[in-house]
């Protein structure tokens, strides 16, 4: 049966939450909305559009666990966030950054691009050491002044112990910088628990939102070391005095914000967060989790497919990668696109990401058609 919030077509498998996930019905009813106001008013309603804004802010407050509604940015995307900590630190000749060989490109070039700087990028091998945390701090010493990472990586959907690695970094005085684009809206997230200094993620993933809009997390402490590298209306302290001369800069994290807000985008991803805090995490994840299990388990007893995801005890994600023993991945891939699953080729096999509302019925029919391609 389907969820009430997700009519996807008939034809359809949809297990791609890691790459570009389906709009709730919710979020197409905001949109249509929205659209038809400003189509008959104009910006006659403004005043209610920031009141969605701010709304919007104490919603990713309450998915991050951030202290307040002050340390949020609303972000293009996560790569525009992560420029912002690469290119507003104070970088000097020496310095290191350790990471992993396993991140997206969005965490990895901007720091690469430091190397003019004489900022060297050490990408640690996940797999070299006792567990992937141990392989990061073997790649730290006494010049190293950011440790960044993917909470769960995207081809191989490896989830990090956030905790460890935070207490690690504060004890020597390193900054962390977590990509959480694969955690927010499937597992639950807290910025304070793991202490990271700056949090960034877009909301087309697990979060059912627009591409085209993000979220980015500092402390106080944390933003105040960054240099700002772009300049606005919009991160001005008093926002609304366009004579405002002198100016200064924004207290909170809307420094980060230069210019207009994406109103058509605030609009939908609140709505669609609404569904996620309406559920909540807790029993999103417990579901998520549930569906990889189901995955998991099936894939390891099937004589046809072969188990790639790595499976750590408390440290599960939603991301499931497996290969078909005999038949190029290619060829899975192709099959299972013709027949309406939608999935991805990553991490040197099969993603499979289901989410919440998905099915296990629907789990089955996938690899059915993945084990028969």
């Amino acid at each position: 049966m389907k969820h009430p919030e997700f009519p996807l077509d008939d034809s359809l498998i949809y297990l791609n939450h890691a790459a570009v996930a389906p709009w709730p019905k919710r979020t197409r009813d905001a949109v249509i909305a929205f659209a038809e106001q400003n189509c008959r008013y104009g910006s006659h309603f403004y005043p209610d559009w920031l009141a969605k804004e701010a709304e919007l802010r104490e919603q990713f407050k309450t998915l991050l666990n951030a202290a307040s509604a002050d340390d949020i940015a609303l972000v293009k995307n996560t790569s525009e966030a992560l420029s912002f900590v690469a290119y507003g630190l104070p970088w000097r000749a020496g310095d290191n950054i350790v990471s992993s060989n396993q991140e997206f490109p969005s965490n990895r070039l901007p720091w690469q691009s430091l190397v003019e700087l004489g900022v060297e990028f050490r990408e640690a091998d996940l797999a070299s050491a006792s567990t992937p945390e141990d392989a990061l701090f073997a790649m730290v010493d006494g010049n190293t002044r950011l440790l960044t990472i993917s909470s769960i990586q995207f081809a191989s959907g490896l989830r990090m112990d956030l905790e460890r690695i935070g207490e690690f970094c504060k004890r020597r005085g390193i900054l962390f910088c977590v990509d959480a684009i694969q955690s927010l809206g499937a597992v639950q997230f807290d910025a304070r628990a793991c202490q990271a200094d700056f949090v960034m993620a877009d909301g087309h993933k697990w979060l059912f939102g627009p591409e085209g809009l993000g979220v980015f997390y500092t402390t106080p402490a944390a933003r105040d070391k960054l240099k700002l590298t772009q300049y606005g209306w919009h991160m001005m302290q008093d926002t609304h005095n366009y004579e405002n001369k002198p100016w200064q800069i924004h207290a909170t994290a809307r420094r980060f914000e230069c210019g207009s807000p994406n109103m058509l985008g605030i609009h939908a991803l609140s709505a669609s967060l609404l569904l996620l805090l309406e559920t909540g995490m807790d029993a999103v994840e417990a579901r998520v989790l549930e569906r990889a299990d189901y995955l998991t388990d099936a894939i390891a007893r099937h004589d046809s497919l072969e188990l790639l995801s790595a499976r750590r005890d408390g440290l599960q994600s939603g991301i499931v990668v497996f290969r078909h023993r005999r038949l190029a991945n290619e060829q899975v891939y192709r099959h299972l696109q013709e027949n309406g699953v939608v999935c991805a080729l990553r991490g040197g096999g099969i993603r499979f990401s289901p989410h919440f509302y998905n099915a296990f019925g629907e789990l089955d029919r996938a690899l059915a058609l993945a084990a028969g391609a």
